[in-house]
């Protein structure tokens, strides 16, 4: 495994959205994971267990479920995206440890996220950071190619002119740490503290990575950040 890399050299900040801004354990994702169980059972008349099914195999086989749909049932991403973000921003409570932290980083700080914009910015308002980013680079801006695909960090790092070895990826699953690897940026998995588990959320989700593309491992953002030389 690879020793972990230093920040010192960071100027461009990446930052997931879900499970990684806010706490996994505040479970807004689990209100979208159920809305996204009951329009697939919409869509395809499966029963609630047959849907979450092909849900969960194809959010991992394709990086979302969005992608496995348009593929294999070619929806429409602006309806999938209005319906699953219907959800109340209430469990996301203001966290100006977090924002100050954040602020106090040297250089640009983005958000790349599978959801959408409109999303980003009802949990940003909620945390109490709605000018924090320079840009939420989200699933559209992605042209619908989601995270761990390479397409989409590609396309990021063209249009905001970045370059990756000056950057750090935060993100609450491995899987989509491996690219950021691959270019050369520092790697950081955001997870859920010790002993969290849901019943809509899958094994795989809460994984703490033991490969190399994985550099920093942390339960608790702000202490993290806060710590940075």
């Amino acid at each position: 495994m690879a020793l972990p890399r230093s920040l010192s050299h960071v100027t461009e900040w990446v930052f997931d959205l879900d499970n990684t801004l806010y706490p996994r354990e505040c479970n807004l994702f689990a209100q979208i994971d159920v809305r996204i169980t009951n329009y697939v059972m919409e869509l395809t008349q499966l029963d609630f267990a047959a849907a979450r099914d092909l849900q969960k195999t194809y959010y991992r086989d394709f990086g979302t479920t969005l992608n496995g749909l348009m593929h294999r049932h070619q929806v429409d991403a602006d309806h999938f995206l209005n319906t699953v973000h219907a959800i109340d921003y209430a469990p996301v409570l203001p966290h100006p440890d977090l924002v100050e932290a954040i602020r106090a980083l040297p250089g640009r700080k983005f958000i790349l996220t599978n959801g959408d914009t409109g999303h980003a910015r009802n949990v940003l308002k909620r945390l109490g950071g709605d000018d924090l980013f320079e840009h939420v680079h989200d699933i559209r801006a992605m042209t619908f190619v989601p995270k761990p695909h390479r397409e989409a960090y590609d396309g990021f790092f063209l249009r905001h002119g970045i370059d990756p070895r000056q950057a750090v990826m935060f993100d609450d699953l491995e899987k989509n740490l491996l690219v950021p690897h691959e270019v050369g940026m520092v790697t950081v998995q955001v997870v859920a503290g010790d002993g969290f588990a849901h019943a809509q959320v899958d094994a795989w989700e809460l994984g703490r990575a033991r490969g190399p593309h994985v550099h920093h491992v942390t339960s608790d953002l702000v202490r993290f950040l806060r710590e940075l030389p």
